[in-house]
């Protein structure tokens, strides 16, 4: 069985916007990198509030239906 990573970016919807998940549960909808950045955040992905966090960061976000450009 493959591994996935922990975070997954589910393709763009019809209605915009990607779905997020996070070792399997549901985080949120995030529209763009700001909104996917807090989430991740939120998730504990960053050491603080203010952080930056690496979307493009190899084996920690699987990009589904689109790369971290794809948002409608």
């Amino acid at each position: 069985m493959a591994k996935h990573p922990p975070v997954i970016v589910h393709p763009p919807t019809s209605t915009g916007g990607r779905r997020v998940t996070v070792h399997g549960r549901i985080v949120g909808l995030a529209h763009g990198r700001g909104e996917m950045a807090a989430l991740l955040r939120a998730a504990g992905f960053a050491p603080g509030p203010d952080d930056a966090v690496e979307l493009d960061r190899p084996g920690l976000i699987e990009w589904r239906g689109g790369d971290l450009d794809t948002w409608g």
